[in-house]
Parts: structure tokens; sequence; C-alpha cells
């Protein structure tokens, strides 16, 4: 409700300022959308999140060039984050436009992280995390989060799965087996972590290694689903285990 009533007052606009404490200042692109595209100056109040879930008020004090200086008046956590933090570790599509879509959508339901992973049967070896990273801002400015996901570059499938990581672990795939249902055994209150595999799913050698790893076979239903589909119904399926 909280968010709401910031948004009915700022025409719908959040800007993303992640030094605006340090700086006093919203960054250069965010600037040109203040000044030039929302026509603001000088006295007017807007609002603004450093992606860490704190919510800035603050007036323009100074507008010059590509610069928008603020006076910050109000400071706030809305919310004070979740008793539980997401993260998954997809493995990104031929046709990058999907992995694009993945990165907002999960954006906008919430998440914490987002990994990058290259698999035996991946046809997508790099992704460009400045791209992505573009379009996770703009899907937290949109949807009115103040959290902005962490974007990692491309990493090897073993390197992820035996990194350090506290809390339970999942690995969602088609291979036949004794799999339950992620909605069945993901607990809530607990960070959680979620391994999608390309197009062409995990190999069998793969799932091994990640259950050696202390991850848990899970299935997201019945459907076949594409990875980009499979990940945002991961992170809804948690979002309402949490709820």
């Amino acid at each position: 409700m909280y968010l709401c009533h910031i948004a009915k007052i700022y025409s719908m606009q959040l800007y993303y300022a992640p030094d605006i404490e340090r700086d006093n200042e919203l960054p250069e692109a965010e600037s040109q959308h203040c000044i030039k595209v929302m026509r603001l100056g000088i006295g007017d109040e807007i609002c603004a999140t450093d992606g860490n879930g704190f919510l800035y008020k603050a007036k323009i004090s100074s507008t010059s060039g590509k610069r928008c200086k603020v006076e910050i008046f109000e400071k706030s956590q809305p919310g004070k984050g979740r008793d539980y933090g997401l993260e998954i570790a997809i493995a990104p599509t031929k046709n990058n436009d999907r992995t694009e879509w993945f990165v907002e959508k999960s954006t906008e339901v919430g998440i914490d992280k987002i990994d990058f992973i290259k698999c035996r049967f991946s046809e997508r070896k790099e992704i460009k995390c400045d791209r992505m990273e573009k379009i996770a801002v703009a899907a937290m400015k949109q949807s009115l989060k103040l959290y902005k996901p962490e974007l990692t570059e491309m990493t090897d499938f073993c390197n992820m799965i035996n990194a350090p990581f506290n809390g339970q672990k999942f690995i969602a795939h088609c291979h036949p087996g004794d799999k339950k249902a992620l909605k069945e055994v993901c607990l809530p209150g607990t960070n959680t972590l979620i391994l999608i595999g390309p197009e062409g799913d995990f190999s069998k050698e793969e799932v091994e290694l990640a259950k050696k790893a202390g991850f848990i076979e899970v299935t997201l239903g019945s459907s076949r689903l594409r990875t980009e589909t499979a990940a945002v119904v991961a992170c809804v399926t948690v979002q309402i285990i949490n709820e």
C-alpha cells in the first residue's frame, strides 16, 4: 500500500540511483529522463531507490546539462525486506530475447540473484550482463520494486553447484525418476537456490553431480516448459510459498 501511495503521488515514476545517499545526484541516464522526458525542475520532488531496499524522497536542487542534483528529505525501508532469499541459476537460451524476458519477469515477481550457467547442452556460451542489468533496472522501476537482483557473469555448471550456499538447493529437470514437486519440498522462510537447465535439459551426469553436491531433484509440473518459462514458474512458486 505504501508504494502504491508513492506511485500515485509521483505519476508511477521511480528513479534508480545506487549512490544517491553519497552523491546526492541521479545517474546520467536517470537525470536525462527526469529533466528532458518528465520535464521536472528545481524544487520538484522525486522518489528514488538505491536497489538495496531503501526509498528516498528528494527535491531537485539543481540541473546542469546531463546532471540532476537532489536534496534528500526522507529515507525509509518499506517492508524491510523478506525473511528468505531466492537465487536462480539458469542456462541462457539460444534466443537472447527469451533470457531477457526471464530477467524482466523474475525481477517484477521478486528475486535476489540470477546466475548464468554454462552446461553440457547449452547453446549459448556467453551473455552480456550489461544488457541484462539494464533490463533488471527497468523492470525494478516499472514494478516499483526497491531491490535490484544481483546478476553474475556466465559460470561453469560445476563451479556453480560447488559454490557455498546457505539454504535449500534444488535442480529442476525433465529426466524420469522419483521427483517431488517444488511446491511440496520448498520450505518457506529459507534461502532457496534453483537450477534451471538449457533447452536440451541437464545431462544425466550433471544431475548426478548436482545430487552429490546436495541438490534435491524437483519437477515444476506435468507440462513441458521452455527454459525461461520454467525459471519464472520456479520464481513464482517460491514467492507463493512464502506469502
